[in-house]
């Protein structure tokens, strides 16, 4: 498996004078649908897993429904919301040879044109980060209760999250190679400063 990583930085100049209007963009969301269906379909599926069995006994009905909602998530926060809040992409491309090619893209940071606002980026982190954790504890829980009838379904749930989670945090740090530098990075730095 080969990964491609495609990085548009660009030198930023400097726009003296927009530190107002900078701070307006900052603090409102500028694509509402979007940041509305990121949360809707994650949130769905949670809530659906919770209290599907109140609404319906047919354990047949809440597994479609829940998975529909999974399914509608991965490809929301895949091709739409992770392009509109955070200017990141990624699929998997298989070359003329058969072999996989995992691509990571990041938009090019442009001074007059924002393509997302703080506060969508954070909606779109926090959703992306905190609903695999539920499902992993999802997880944990069903092992545990021994609601073995849900552990696909919990499994499906924390494959789909993960998978985004992964894609996207390829996308952020420019691929493995700088996964390891960042976080050998990060590390040292912390060490340093507990010396101090």
């Amino acid at each position: 498996m080969k990964q491609v990583i495609v990085d548009d930085t660009e030198d930023v100049s400097l726009d003296v004078g927009n530190e107002e209007e900078l701070a307006l963009q900052k603090a409102k969301i500028r694509h509402p649908l979007a940041t509305f269906f990121h949360l809707f379909f994650r949130v769905g599926a949670i809530v659906a897993y919770l209290f599907c069995d109140w609404f319906s006994k047919s354990f047949v009905t809440c597994f479609v429904i829940i998975l529909l909602l999974l399914a509608f998530d991965f490809w929301s926060v895949k091709n739409v919301t992770g392009r509109l809040l955070v200017g990141l992409r990624w699929w998997n491309q298989i070359d003329e040879d058969g072999k996989s090619h995992w691509i990571f893209e990041a938009k090019k940071a442009s001074p007059n044109i924002t393509t997302s606002t703080e506060v969508e980026a954070r909606i779109f982190w926090l959703g992306l980060i905190i609903c695999p954790m539920i499902w992993t504890i999802f997880f944990f829980s069903t092992l545990f209760s021994l609601k073995l009838k849900w552990l696909a379904l919990v499994i499906a749930g924390m494959s789909l999250q993960s998978a985004n989670l992964y894609g996207y945090v390829h996308c952020k740090t420019g691929g493995q190679q700088n996964v390891s530098k960042s976080a050998s990075r990060f590390l040292s730095q912390q060490l340093f400063q507990r010396t101090l």
